[in-house]
């Protein structure tokens, strides 16, 4: 099957084509062609996303992407077409949505394909299936923890297969990677503020400030990042610490924010006997978070395995909006074609 995908959620236009087969039992993966065409300079100078500045470019960049589709040959010819329906923006979101309906409706009359399929799909769970791309043996890996940690959402699940899903907990105010946005604004650092942090941390000390855990040591799976950021604003007004590198206060955060993260991960595949652990999400692309958790498996001996998809699949794209997609077609789940920002998992 050939999926042309389409991801307008936030501030990345995205047009991809993937091929896919092998069913919900084994399936695999060909990336096509893959298109981002990034706003992040035309967001920086407001420290974030202005949801109509990111519409215009969204508009813009749509049919300048699809061209280059075009032009590259053999890549036509949908089977289905899948496309973000939420959550993000509403008014990037109908960008992508409207523009799918007009190559819909334009393919199924210069190609006479009756067959030609489109689908709503869910950005979260674009996310949760990008782990597969890499083509993975899906014998050995159930249950599973997966955890999709982005700018606006921080969520961790139970996955008892490919299909069957429910969530575990998820952050009651900001997602982590806000709170990374937020505290990058602090230290005067430039946006996206994940990065810029990671970047930073690198050359400071983790444990110079001990910062607050927040809910770690709370039963549930919730999260909160709020309070954390609140500290380091804090931290930051307390003339005594103005000697106190920023380094140093970009690195204690981090470890951090990834303590709650870790700990909360770890402590669901133990209650729950899980095999494997699945992180997704921009903020899976931080290297200190893939080796916090890999030293702290190690360090527990344990057989766990562990997935991140390749980095330029962790943030917004349109190819684990096509994964998306073929698993929501085989289980004939479509999303109505309506944009929802608040959409849920």
């Amino acid at each position: 099957m050939r999926i042309l995908a389409i991801e307008t959620s936030c501030d990345e236009t995205a047009l991809a084509i993937v091929e896919a087969k092998g069913g919900l039992k084994n399936p695999r993966f060909k990336i096509l062609k893959n298109l981002v065409a990034s706003q992040i300079k035309i967001h920086r100078p407001f420290g974030g996303v202005v949801p109509n500045l990111a519409k215009r470019e969204h508009l813009k960049n749509l049919p300048i992407l699809y061209k280059k589709l075009v032009a590259s040959g053999n890549t036509l010819n949908p089977d289905l077409i899948a496309v973000t329906v939420g959550p993000g923006l509403e008014p990037a979101l109908w960008t992508g949505i409207n523009f799918a309906r007009e190559i819909y409706s334009d393919l199924r009359q210069t190609t006479n394909n009756k067959q030609l399929k489109l689908i709503g799909v869910s950005h979260l769970e674009g996310h949760l299936y990008s782990n597969i791309l890499e083509n993975i043996r899906m014998k050995n890996i159930f249950p599973s923890i997966p955890l999709i940690v982005s700018g606006g959402h921080t969520i961790l699940l139970l996955m008892k297969d490919l299909t069957h899903y429910k969530k575990l907990g998820e952050t009651r105010d900001d997602a982590v990677g806000e709170a990374f946005d937020k505290v990058a604004r602090l230290l005067n650092l430039s946006y996206p503020g994940g990065p810029e942090i990671e970047k930073l941390a690198k050359k400071g000390n983790h444990e110079e400030i001990n910062f607050p855990r927040p809910m770690i040591n709370q039963k549930n799976y919730d999260f909160s990042f709020s309070g954390l950021k609140t500290a380091v604003l804090y931290y930051l007004k307390n003339s005594e610490n103005l000697s106190v590198k920023k380094e140093d206060v970009a690195a204690s955060f981090q470890r951090a924010a990834f303590d709650v993260l870790i700990s909360k991960t770890l402590r669901a595949v133990k209650e729950f006997s899980a095999k494997s652990i699945m992180i997704s999400g921009g903020v899976a692309t931080n290297n200190s978070l893939r080796n916090c958790l890999k030293s702290k498996i190690k360090s527990q001996k344990s057989k766990i395995k562990l997935f991140f998809p390749e980095k330029k699949f962790c943030a917004d794209n349109a190819v684990m909006i096509a994964v998306a997609g073929y698993i929501n077609y085989l289980q004939k789940k479509n999303r109505r074609l309506s944009a929802r920002g608040n959409l849920r998992l």
